[in-house]
């Protein structure tokens, strides 16, 4: 266990270790980082047959697939920055009797990432439970690291925050003012900063909305209140896009600017997307995502108008 938390402990304190102001706040020129959504191991079976009594067999298609996304990641050339996984990590439940051998196998299937790829991890709403409590956040916080902080990667500016605090925290009404508070100083402070980071990006679970800022509040969503409170913190802080996951479908939007990039999962599909990942490619003037299946993404790399902007 030791081992594992040195590999993957590194958001502590509100910040990730290795990406940090001092070392990534100069801008070097365009690179690219994986966004992948939702490994959610026991989601497959369980959404066939039911939740099962545990058991790794009963979790075996999501590890595997959460290793062939480490072996596709590790053979792109040039190297990714890092790679973010965008919450449901996991399937059970907090406090369910298979809940910490579901995340000590994810945990080996990501060991092989290579080590110059730094693993950054979102909570979502599996990790943290529907309406999160101080121990499930603590939890989650002992298991995978921080639930919100901040980073800097080549001169880019990112924030990961817990967005079950978004959408129900009624049962730690503390830790949302902390993480409201803490979001408003980070977003005042991206502003106000000279010179300004060349890009400001957001990672969290729930979407803002999955097509339009202006549809219907549902599970897949943040209610229209929050939605449109974040929309106008975010577009007046400058973000330019925000990264999700936990529709297990591809969608998203563009609206004044701001990017709302909804990502399928590595694991379960509910819809016609296939198990993949999205390549990130961020220049001085774009930030430019696509989405890739599993084997496409191994066999193939990146698609060449991809590498030509890497190569700028």
């Amino acid at each position: 266990m030791a081992e594992n938390e040195d590999i993957f402990l590194r958001a502590q304190h509100r910040t990730f270790r290795g990406l940090t102001e001092d070392v990534e706040r100069k801008w070097t020129g365009p690179f690219c980082f994986i966004q992948a959504a939702d490994p959610q191991l026991g989601l497959m079976k369980a959404w066939r047959m039911g939740d099962c009594d545990g058991g790794g067999d009963e979790w075996a298609e999501e590890v595997e697939l959460t290793k062939q996304a480490v072996e596709a990641v590790n053979k792109l050339v040039p190297r990714p920055k890092f790679m973010v996984l965008c919450g449901d990590l996991v399937h059970a439940m907090p406090d369910t009797s298979f809940r910490e051998e579901q995340e000590q196998d994810l945990k080996a299937a990501l060991k092989g990432t290579d080590p110059s790829i730094p693993l950054l991890f979102v909570s979502g709403n599996h990790d943290l439970g529907n309406t999160p409590t101080p121990k499930t956040v603590e939890q989650y916080c002992r298991a995978w690291g921080d639930d919100y902080f901040s980073f800097w990667v080549g001169g880019v500016f990112c924030l990961v925050l817990n967005s079950q605090l978004f959408y129900d925290a009624s049962g730690c009404p503390q830790l949302k003012e902390a993480q409201d508070t803490w979001l408003e100083e980070q977003l005042s402070r991206a502003s106000s900063m000279e010179p300004k980071p060349k890009h400001l990006l957001v990672f969290q679970h729930i979407p803002l909305y999955t097509k339009s800022p202006e549809e219907d509040d549902d599970y897949f969503n943040l209610q229209t209140g929050v939605r449109q409170i974040l929309l106008d913190r975010f577009k007046k802080a400058g973000v330019r896009a925000v990264f999700c996951g936990h529709y297990h479908r591809n969608a998203g939007g563009c609206h004044n600017g701001l990017d709302m990039v909804v990502s399928s999962a590595i694991g379960c599909q509910l819809g016609e997307d296939v198990h993949g990942v999205r390549v990130v490619v961020v220049t001085a003037d774009d930030v430019v995502h696509r989405y890739y299946s599993l084997d496409q993404l191994r066999d193939h790399g990146l698609d060449e108008d991809l590498r030509k902007l890497l190569q700028a």
